[in-house]
């Protein structure tokens, strides 16, 4: 069996080093960033837990007129904790822990905003035709089991959370959409936006679970920011 890849960055670093990885660094990543050194004991809690952590510094052009600020900006890239097979409910209570243990981390590392993927609330279906069972998955975007986690989430850290998720209007015909609820610092929900833009690839269409979004581009205000996704 071939050995587990673990990132593209662990196969660069093994492969390339000096200026050579620096400039294939800079190719995929942008100029103006350097690592972070992180709290020990969030490295250590994200390594018991058994998931990755880094930090980068990203430098903006600096203005004449205000001063520089830090927004310390975090992004998850989670996984299934259940087989896909366990029960709905399960599932969600599965990935809601999940989730929970890396936002804390997050906040250990001193994040301002946080960044949930794609559907995190559901195992990622949308490569398949099958509408069954993972609909269910869909849920409210005000008052649904994963917004009512993330206000905790954000009150108790004072973090903005950007939290996609499939969404069920049940307003209007329990219409589903790919959705992003922004809940802010203080644990309300701002608001949410939609994504506009459906792939239809062959066999890859994911117009079979949701629709086009109706919201436009929103811009939200926050005390770390303007936010726009």
């Amino acid at each position: 069996m071939a050995e587990e890849i673990f990132s593209l960055e662990s196969i660069l670093e093994k492969n390339l080093q000096g200026r050579e990885l620096d400039e294939v660094k800079r190719i995929l990543y942008g100029s103006g960033f350097s690592a972070l050194d992180l709290p020990q004991a969030a490295s250590q809690e994200a390594t018991e837990l058994d998931f990755e952590l880094k930090g980068y510094k990203i430098s903006a052009q600096a203005e004449e007129t205000r001063p520089p600020r830090v927004v310390r900006i975090g992004l998850v890239q989670n996984k299934i904790q259940l087989p896909t097979n366990a029960p709905i409910v399960d599932q969600r209570e599965a990935l809601h822990q999940r989730i929970s243990q890396i936002t804390k981390v997050a906040a250990d590392c001193g994040v301002n905003i946080i960044c949930y993927q794609e559907a995190w609330n559901m195992p990622f279906a949308f490569c398949t035709r099958e509408k069954f069972p993972w609909c269910q998955f869909a849920e409210s975007a005000e008052d649904g089991p994963a917004s009512k986690l993330c206000c905790q989430l954000a009150e108790r850290y004072n973090m903005v959370i950007a939290s996609p998720i499939l969404e069920r209007d049940s307003l209007h015909g329990d219409t589903i959409f790919n959705t992003t609820v922004v809940i802010s610092n203080h644990g309300k929900v701002i608001g949410k936006t939609r994504k506009n833009h459906i792939p239809r690839v062959g066999a890859f269409n994911e117009s079979t679970y949701y629709m086009e979004g109706d919201t436009g581009h929103r811009v939200f205000e926050t005390d770390f920011g303007k936010c726009r996704k």
